[in-house]
């Protein structure tokens, strides 16, 4: 069992993955500027912000992984990177963080362009490139400090939430799709907790016929 602290949990991203957390028996605490009305069941709230990484580090306490679920946009916009380039510099030795970001910096095919590249819109695009810059500011590390960075699907949010299947399927550099092709597979927030993956990025999606893993801890 871990103790996993989730930056920007009551957010779609961030709600999902503490509970799924919670579920396969971890300590959870979720961290957002204000605490939600309805809580889930099993998962500890507190009010913090990643703007103040010194405050924040002293409200969430030991933990083992420490998982930043945060979309720069609205009044965040321009300001999660640097943040969490902080968060990485003063997490304790043995503490893997963990981002999820957005689809746009996936590849559209294998060799191909980003996904922000390719008919990307407009109004998604600056977020995009954030999270893009966060994945480019974890590689260039070299303190050897343990990350993995998670794309969703494409065409996960909360307009699209999906169902719980019990398995996924995970790329590596590529977009995950469905069967059809589309973009709108909903990615499973499941393979965040308990991600063995270190110091790379992936790409959980909705499982497909084949190439699927199971939940596990």
């Amino acid at each position: 069992m871990s103790r996993i602290a989730v930056i920007g949990g009551t957010g779609y991203a961030g709600s999902h993955i503490a509970a799924e957390a919670v579920r396969r028996g971890h300590q959870v605490v979720s961290v957002a500027r204000k605490a939600p009305a309805e809580r889930k069941e099993g998962v500890v709230y507190a009010e913090g912000t990643i703007l103040d990484v010194p405050t924040l580090l002293s409200q969430i306490g030991e933990v083992d992984v420490v998982i930043q679920a945060i979309s720069p946009r609205d009044d965040m916009a321009g300001k999660v990177r640097s943040a969490t380039a902080e968060l990485f510099r003063t997490l304790p030795e043995g503490v893997r963080l963990g981002v999820v970001g957005g689809a746009g910096g996936s590849l559209v095919a294998p060799g191909g362009p980003r996904v922000v590249d390719a008919g990307f819109p407009e109004e998604f695009k600056a977020e995009a490139l954030e999270a893009i810059g966060i994945l480019e500011d974890l590689r260039a590390d070299t303190s050897g400090k343990d990350w993995f960075f998670v794309h969703p699907a494409g065409g996960f949010g909360v307009w699209n939430p999906g169902e719980r299947t019990g398995s996924y399927r995970v790329g590596g550099d590529v977009i995950v799709t469905d069967a059809a092709g589309s973009r709108s597979s909903p990615a499973p927030i499941s393979a965040s907790p308990s991600s063995t993956r270190s110091r790379t990025r992936s790409t959980p999606g909705s499982a497909s016929l084949s190439g699927t893993r199971r939940f596990g801890r």
